[in-house]
Order: structure tokens, then sequence, then C-alpha cells
């Protein structure tokens, strides 16, 4: 009865399986950092925007500013500059806050084409590996006359566990990717929608 073993999977998958694990553990790293980034109250957290809302309706601009700057938020910080500005004409308010809203919406983003790269990587290691594989079991082939299965055995298992431990990173590095992308532009969309409104309150506030 065969039992599958880890260890000997990946001792027989060749010299790819390291980089290849390297990759796996690199893509749990960025997603497990940008899981704990994304958080809603680290980004746009429920309250800041209507007790800003609320200061700056109450002419407490000095009060909304010291809120914002109390919140390490990216919606605060966009928040803050708004306010800060809000005695500027409309088009440098807008140009400032989208200044600042670009920032942090890079800072959303950041490293997750990262993961679109190290699935890319992955499916291509094992794919080499795929190739290597060959290339023994070719090699043996070209040097026996009679080809003792047991022989091709090391190339077979290095072409096949190089491609299917490539798949088993890729995969799901592939899908904490499509997640975590679109976990970020959904911030960043509400986050535009907000900038908007507060720069519409800031200038019907000196009307």
């Amino acid at each position: 009865m065969y039992t599958f073993n880890i260890y000997d999977f990946y001792m027989k998958g060749g010299v790819f399986m390291h980089p290849i694990l390297l990759c796996s553990i690199i893509s749990l790293a960025i997603f497990m950092e940008r899981l704990w980034s994304l958080r809603r109250k680290k980004v746009i957290p429920e309250s800041i925007l209507p007790k800003t809302e609320k200061f700056v309706k109450e002419g407490k601009m000095a009060e909304a500013i010291g809120l914002c700057k109390l919140d390490n938020s990216s919606m605060a910080r966009i928040l803050m500059v708004g306010v800060k500005n809000a005695g500027k004409k409309r088009e440098h308010l807008k140009e400032v806050i989208e200044e600042v809203g670009s920032r942090e919406a890079n800072n959303l983003e950041r490293y997750l084409e990262g993961l679109a790269t190290i699935a890319n990587i992955s499916t291509l290691l094992g794919l080499l590996g795929t190739i290597s594989g060959m290339i023994t079991i070719f090699s043996v082939i070209s040097r026996e006359t009679i080809v003792n299965p047991t022989s091709l055995a090391g190339g077979i298992s290095e072409a096949l566990n190089t491609t299917a431990f490539g798949l088993v990173v890729a995969i799901p590095t592939t899908v904490f990717y499509k997640y975590l992308i679109g976990k970020a532009e959904g911030m960043i969309v509400e986050m535009e929608e907000n900038s908007i409104h507060i720069v519409e309150l800031l200038k019907g506030e000196e009307q």
C-alpha cells in the first residue's frame, strides 16, 4: 500500500524544489502582512467620517484635525489634509486630497504585484523542473542499451514532483492575489467617495 511521504516527495523533486519552497514562504508572508494591513479599522474606520463631518459642520476645525491625528488610518490622513486646506480654493483642495489619496492607495496595494509574480515564477520553476527531469530520463536512455525502469525513477520523480509542487504554490498564491487586490480596490473606491464628500462638505460650509 502506497503511503505519501512529504519529505520523500520534496527530496525526489530535485534542486528546483528549493526555490519553489522559498516562493511559498514569501507568498504566505505577503498574504499575512497584507491581510493585517487591509483591516477595515486600519484603513476606513466606521466612525472617522461621521465624527469629522460633525466637527466641520460645527466649525470646530482644530478638533477635526486633532481627531484625525489620533486615528492612524488611511482615511484619517486624507480627511486631515482636507480639513487643513479647508480655506483654499476648490481646485487646490481637490489636488492635495488626490495627492494624499494616491499615496494611501499605493500603500494599500503594496507587495500585491509580488504575489502575481510569485505565482508565475512558481509555475515556471515547476516547468523547469519538468524539463530537468526529462533531460535526466533521456540521458539514462542514451547511456543504457536495455533501460531498467528503476534507473528512470529519479528523472520521473523530478519531472512530476516539481510540476506538482509549483502548481501547489502557484494556485493558492493566485487566489491570495485576487482576494487582496479586490479588497484593496474596494477600499480605494470607498476612500475616493469619502474624499469627494469631504470636499463638497468643506466648500459647502464656506457658502
